[in-house]
């Protein structure tokens, strides 16, 4: 086998790729690194290293900020005259000491109410896809391609210029390539003397920039992953012509940038959306972006692209990923980006390629001969939407080129509409609009200067939401602008491409536009209805067509979600989110699926919670973190969790039911439970600091289930300082709280509402090595069982000093034999004193019982006696076989305690000589449950 051969194959097995099938790669975080987003307002209080506002600097404190940077100190401010800029002047970077999860620190910074987001920076890995091998790799003549896409007929109309630089953003190049050296685009106000000619703020950047590791060599490094995968990318788009040698990059005479993305020391870390502001802030007129992962959408990696392409005037162009399906890739689909699909040979849909109505257009990515690089003289075909994106990149160069009045957004509709309809090759015809509107043609997009392009430039949906609820309504708000030749006639229908959304108004009229005129539907959104019956966390995507005279037409698609995997609990000033698997706040720890728990706006107020089960050590069945730090997969949604549409005790009613497997020989950690579980909450208000949330628990194995422990765990971040939280126990009223200990300005808590003798542990989230509970490293099952059984022997933490604190509230519960049910209920609190805590527990007390009484088996309540009734002076009970420490409370019709006191026998007696005559609930509670009934008081 050649020596070439040889490399390349052990190549593609180190890379993970097997010759000829498809890659997909994920969107790792980097550790310990975080970015900000100050709101504009606060821009006066930023320096390079810090923000002068107590809040953020405290906040930064809490997660253990090691350092903190301003991000693109030198970039273009947003312009009023660009609609869209952004001002990456407000980004910060913040490193932090690495034992804060990097979720909890975001939202610890969101919480200061002053940031626009916080978020982890991703890594977004090379998408390299080697050729098979033992193909022919010994054709130089082969660029097939250049054919497909007309950049012959192109070249005679342009060729280009030198003054049009493409960014490559990749893992180097090799300078001395006999089709690259002369094609490198040099920095002349900053030669390599160890100064900073040019006072950018990089020494001697005469050649590119390595923005992985802060040097000025973007060579290639062997050592890292895929080494020439940026070698190959600029050889498709410019390769030097007429030099007698290797092949022609479509750009033909325009310039390279080499920006290397990928570290090759220990210090560095990726750096692709630092290369792209680098890029657009150096004077690249087109950016190439081969490299990207499926899903997580980053607003700060938007506003990169939107400062490149606005502020700067840059066209960013990104290989729209190799996966065979219908996916979102990024940064290909981020808008202001042309996104390429990849093809075969005939125009056909290359087999491993991702398709999506993101697309913009495709190109040749199969078979294209490249540069290599493993020496100066060498070329290889590849295959991959790496590929097919630099030929787009040169031809928007030739574009840029041909046409230099063009802004980046005018240059991007120029290469859609210019493109070649291949839709009707028989592996296309399944995928209309979802290779973008076809496959580039770069002599159309050099010589055509009559083409149409009126593009929707963003989409506000009303009220604003993650996801959207069977039977909401909400509108959407379009921006619109008309990038080439004037339009007549224009107009915009939205349509819904699924049964589950309905258009009730969806038409917007905007007449003549000129060229880069703009318009809105501002005075008159189109309107959508949400069905009733909507499968889990639907994706529905929308068509915008826009249609003028002269039968102009295109299509733009909107995705948005449905029915989400959850429900908010919204009436009161408490907002609770309750989960289908259990959890509350969010879907499992580190999850963005929800909206946590809030009190009366604030900032979420709840990192992770979730109900517990357990019966021993080893068996306890939850959704909240495990021992890897991970969300327990023990419970599994029966039926989705769902607002009532008809409430009949609450403002708002939820339902639903999930469960955790039956414990078996080799499955021995799981309880063996069926939970329904309710949530209820209401908007009058003496109801408005609570929600309640209740617990059917039904044994669903062969066996007694004794002991058995049932509580909620709640991490809580309370506002303004979640690193100065204090935990404490109110075992009066088995109320858990949390507040800020030196500045309270919100109290959160769990009241247990009935179900068995409470519990309550209390946690330092922070506690050393060799605590009985340390959540640093985990939280096991035998943690999570000491917590659920201890009683109340470990109540409070933080008290002498704040710290970050979770807690865990629950009941101990009567055994449960087989087929049996058992039922617990707690309120979920929030009041701006302790005083108001109290008083809302209290009331969420007296509601649940009055309008929410736990229903026992008929012959526990034939058990225990009332008498007389009615009664005038005095009121006996006898509770029969009653265990110590049971309660007795008489409360009025309306809730409200006029009685309470604790018994230990089987008899107690309440005077109620002083009461006002009338009907009162008289409630019992003891380890076996809580059982209610009527009395009179007034006549004997």
């Amino acid at each position: 086998m050649p020596q070439l051969l040889r490399f390349l194959l052990l190549f593609g097995l180190l890379c993970g790729v097997l010759p000829g099938r498809a890659q997909s790669v994920g969107a790792p975080q980097l550790p310990c690194t975080l970015v900000f987003k100050l709101r504009p307002e606060l821009k006066g209080l930023g320096t390079a290293t810090d923000v002068a506002h107590p809040a953020l600097r405290q906040a930064l404190a809490q997660i253990g900020a090691a350092g903190i940077r301003q991000k693109f100190p030198r970039t273009l401010p947003a312009s009023p005259e660009v609609p869209g800029s952004v001002d990456l002047q407000l980004v910060y970077q913040v490193m932090l000491k690495g034992d804060v999860p990097l979720a909890k620190a975001c939202r610890t910074l969101l919480q200061t109410g002053l940031l626009e987001y916080a978020e982890p920076l991703n890594y977004r890995a090379p998408l390299y896809q080697p050729n098979d091998p033992l193909s022919d790799s010994t054709n130089t003549a082969g660029q097939f391609y250049l054919k497909n896409i007309q950049a012959y007929r192109a070249w005679d109309v342009t060729k280009g210029d030198t003054s049009i630089v493409i960014g490559i953003t990749d893992t180097g190049t090799r300078y001395s390539h006999e089709d690259l050296r002369n094609q490198l685009k040099k920095n002349y106000a900053d030669p390599i003397d160890g100064l900073d000619n040019d006072n950018d703020g990089y020494v001697d950047n005469f050649r590119g920039w390595d923005l992985a590791d802060n040097d000025n060599d973007a060579s290639i490094n062997m050592a890292v992953f895929q080494p020439v995968h940026g070698i190959l990318v600029t050889g498709c788009a410019v390769a030097q012509p007429d030099n007698g040698v290797g092949l022609a990059g479509v750009g033909f005479k325009c310039k390279y940038l080499p920006l290397k993305i990928y570290p090759n020391t220990a210090t560095g870390s990726f750096a692709g959306f630092e290369a792209i502001v680098y890029a657009a802030d150096h004077g690249c007129q087109v950016i190439n972006l081969s490299w990207g992962s499926p899903g997580s959408r980053s607003q700060f990696e938007q506003d990169v692209i939107t400062y490149a392409a606005l502020n700067r005037n840059a066209v960013v162009v990104a290989a729209a990923g190799n996966t065979n399906a219908e996916l979102d890739f990024y940064p290909a689909s981020y808008d202001h980006v042309i996104s390429v699909a990849a093809l075969a040979p005939n125009d056909e849909k290359s087999g491993p390629a991702t398709y999506s109505s993101h697309v913009s257009l495709s190109a040749p990515g199969e078979q294209v001969l490249t540069i290599l690089g493993n020496n100066d003289s060498d070329y290889f075909p590849v295959n991959g939407s790496s590929f097919a994106s630099p030929l787009v990149a040169g031809a928007a160069a030739l574009v840029r080129s041909r046409f230099p009045q063009f802004t980046a957004d005018q240059v991007a509709a120029q290469l859609r509409q210019t493109a070649d309809d291949v839709y009707g090759l028989p592996g296309n015809t399944t995928l209309r609009g979802k290779l973008g509107t076809g496959r580039l043609n770069v002599h159309h997009a050099v010589s055509q200067n009559t083409q149409r392009e009126a593009r929707i430039l963003s989409s506000q949906l009303l009220p604003a939401r993650q996801a959207y609820q069977p039977n909401d309504t909400f509108q959407v708000v379009v921006a619109l602008q008309n990038l080439l030749q004037p339009v007549t006639g224009l107009r915009v229908t939205l349509t819904s491409l699924s049964p589950y959304l309905t258009v009730r108004q969806g038409t917007f009229a905007t007449g003549t536009l000129a060229t880069l005129a703009r318009a809105t539907n501002a005075a008159a959104p189109f309107r959508l209805v949400v069905a009733g019956a909507v499968p889990i966390n639907t994706r529905v995507e929308l068509r915008y067509r826009l249609t003028a005279d002269n039968g102009y037409q295109t299509d733009q698609f909107l995705t948005v979600t449905l029915n989400p995997d959850y429900v908010v609990l919204d009436a009161s000033d408490l907002h609770l989110t309750l989960t289908s698997r259990g959890s509350l706040g969010y879907d499992g720890i580190g999850s963005d699926l929800g909206q946590s728990v809030t009190y009366q706006g604030s900032a979420p107020l709840l990192y992770e919670g979730g109900l517990m089960v357990a019966t021993s050590p080893t068996r306890v069945a939850d959704r909240v973190r495990n021992e890897r730090n991970a969300a327990s997969p023990d419970f599994y949604s029966l039926t989705q969790i769902a607002l009532s549409r008809q409430p009949a005790r609450a403002t708002q009613e939820a339902y639903g039911v999930f469960q955790d497997s039956v414990p078996t020989a080799k499955r021995t950690g799981t309880v063996g439970v069926r939970i329904r579980q309710r949530g209820y909450a209401w908007a009058s208000a003496a109801d408005r600091d609570y929600a309640i949330v209740e617990y059917q628990l039904k044994n669903v194995t062969p066996d007694t289930l004794k002991p058995l422990y049932a509580g909620l765990f709640m991490d809580w971040d309370v506002l303004p300082d979640a690193n100065r939280n204090t935990a404490a126990w109110d075992s009066v009223r088995a109320l858990g709280y949390v507040h800020d200990r030196e500045n309270p300005t919100v109290f959160t808590g769990v009241k247990l509402l009935g179900g068995g003798t409470p519990a309550c542990y209390s946690i330092n989230n922070g506690a050393p090595a060799g605590s009985a509970v340390r959540l640093a490293d985990g939280f096991s099952s035998a943690e999570k069982f000491l917590t659920l059984s201890n009683k109340a022997r470990q109540s409070s933490a933080g008290l002498t000093a704040g710290t970050d604190v979770s807690q865990v509230v629950g009941a101990a519960l009567r055994p449960l034999a087989p087929g049996d049910s058992s039922v617990v209920a707690f309120a979920v609190l929030g009041a701006p004193t302790l005083a108001a805590l109290q008083a809302a527990a209290d009331a969420a007390q007296a509601r649940y019982n009055v309008v929410l009484p736990t229903r026992s088996p008929a012959q526990q309540q034939a058990n225990w006696q009332v008498y007389p009734n009615p009664a005038r002076t005095q009121l006996w009970v006898d509770v029969p076989g009653a265990a110590a420490a049971t309660e007795v409370t008489l409360l009025t019709s309306l809730g409200q305690v006029v009685a309470q006191q604790r018994i230990s026998g089987v008899h107690s007696r309440l005077n109620v000589r002083l009461l006002p005559a009338g009907m009162y609930l008289l409630r019992v509670a003891g380890p076996q449950g809580v059982w209610s009934r009527r009395v009179i008081i007034g006549l004997e």
